[in-house]
């Protein structure tokens, strides 16, 4: 990829968005959380980009995937008001619906751009698919990483602003505000797995799953950067103080310590 492809793809990517910007101050809120934070998951994967060493190809196309990731999520929220895929649509699909209708890959040439197309549809699934390997499973890798560095400043945020202001707070809660927790959500975090969204029942839940996806991170330099920025605590803060949150938050820490020394 070509540095003047990278600067096309800002630009589009820049009017696009602006275009989904109206009078509802609530649509508005939630395209703005989405459009900062793909500049911001940009940010996060040249970071990532650089400490592995990558090429200035290969740097830019990472660059171009960070920024198209969630392309899907913008038409999303207009149409069905929620990020949530399981009550709405799948955003990695809706993403290549729409970069194949604006034709916006057509300047890459086909092997490329098939690259980019698998990496975004691969980005949310719950885990990649066998089998990848070479650039397609490095650049899933960076992207899923990158990703939910952004994701957890995110939540960490969302979740304090509404502690803060509950009644001026303008983004979508996507599950009940309710005090309990799932107990299937807890015993499947002890047991190391992650979790599936159409599980969640309330936003404890979603919290909880959050914190799963430590177990997803494929770079030690990931897990080293959440450990600093204090995520995981943050997240726990919200929770309530109970046994069973203790036990799922020494499960995880544990977690993150082991994977950090033994590399990833």
């Amino acid at each position: 990829m070509e540095q003047e492809q990278l600067d096309k793809f800002r630009a589009w990517f820049d009017d696009y968005v602006a275009g989904f910007y109206g009078d509802d101050e609530f649509i508005n809120a939630n395209i703005k959380l989405k459009d900062e934070h793909s500049r911001r998951t940009c940010q996060e994967m040249l970071e990532l980009a650089d400490e592995l060493g990558l090429s200035a190809s290969q740097r830019r196309r990472a660059e171009v995937l960070a920024l198209l990731h969630d392309i899907g999520r913008f038409e999303q929220f207009v149409k069905y008001r929620t990020y949530n895929d399981p009550r709405s649509v799948n955003h990695c699909l809706l993403g290549l619906e729409v970069l194949r209708r604006t034709k916006v890959l057509e300047q890459l040439q086909d092997e490329e751009r098939e690259l980019v197309e698998r990496v975004i549809e691969y980005h949310g699934l719950m885990e990649l698919p066998a089998g990848l390997d070479g650039e397609c499973l490095l650049l899933s890798k960076l992207l899923r990483d990158a990703d939910k560095l952004d994701i957890f400043y995110v939540v960490t945020d969302y979740y304090q602003q509404y502690r803060d202001d509950p009644e001026g707070f303008k983004l979508e809660i996507e599950l009940p505000d309710e005090p309990g927790y799932s107990m299937d959500v807890v015993e499947q975090l002890l047991a190391g797995q992650r979790i599936d969204y159409s599980k969640l029942r309330t936003w404890n839940d979603m919290k909880l799953c959050q914190l799963g996806w430590i177990y997803d991170v494929n770079f030690s330099t990931t897990l080293k950067r959440i450990k600093q920025r204090g995520f995981l605590e943050m997240i726990f803060e919200f929770l309530p103080a109970t046994e069973d949150i203790k036990r799922v938050r020494e499960k995880i820490f544990e977690f993150v310590e082991s994977a950090i020394a033994r590399g990833g």
